[in-house]
């Protein structure tokens, strides 16, 4: 079974025509996103901090320091709110109340559980490292004995979930399609730029294929 059965919390009201519940589609923005947003409250102040999330089968994975206060409320206490965004574009609309944005928003509500088994741990920088940049786990340091202890890693059920994507032209009322107003859409995409390599890098070493061809 694909799809996720939307909660009171999770279920799109606002325009919900745009909703996706969709495991497979949800699966696919999360993949695709290299930062998401994670919203916790820490002693009755609310907080949202960016940072870099991997999705493994049905979890999704975050780390950081142990130090990390977004991280020590993520573990077993209440459930924090993670989204992801991916613009693809701008809609420029005729009057002013339709302007809009074509994206892709996931919404996960959700209790985290610290990793600790030594050969997850290791799956999830792998999985984190190879999402951001296929073929760069082979071809680097792994974590040592000291890294490893003083990074912490949380792990999301995606059951608590739900999507909302637009796309397409602007949603002009019909008076106004007469109007002498360009009206469509600015598309919109991460483009990698050229490798600068590291002013430490010794001389003779070559920029790999996966770093010079690199595409988002």
């Amino acid at each position: 079974m694909t799809s996720i059965t939307p909660t009171d919390q999770t279920k799109i009201r606002r325009v919900p025509g745009n909703a996706v519940y969709d495991r497979n589609v949800i699966n696919a923005i999360l993949d695709e996103a290299l930062i998401c947003h994670v919203g916790f409250v820490d002693h009755g102040q609310p907080f949202v901090i960016p940072t870099i999330p991997v999705r493994i089968k049905d979890r999704l994975y975050i780390h950081g320091s142990r130090a990390s206060r977004m991280l020590r409320c993520a573990i077993g206490q209440a459930p924090l709110c993670i989204t992801v965004t991916l613009l693809d574009g701008i809609v420029l609309a005729r009057s002013a109340y339709h302007h809009s944005m074509n994206y892709r928003s996931v919404v996960i509500l959700a209790r985290g559980d610290e990793v600790t088994d030594p050969e997850m741990r290791l799956t999830v920088f792998k999985a984190l490292t190879e999402n951001i940049i296929p073929g760069r786990w082979d071809d680097l340091r792994p974590p040592n004995e000291n890294e490893n202890a003083v990074t912490m890693i949380a792990s999301f059920p995606i059951n608590e979930a739900s999507a909302k994507i637009r796309t397409g032209p602007p949603n002009d009322e019909e008076n106004d399609f007469a109007l002498p107003y360009w009206a469509g859409v600015i598309p919109l995409s991460l483009k990698a730029g050229s490798p600068q390599p590291d002013p430490k890098l010794p001389d003779a070493t070559a920029i790999p294929d996966y770093v010079s061809n690199y595409q988002r």
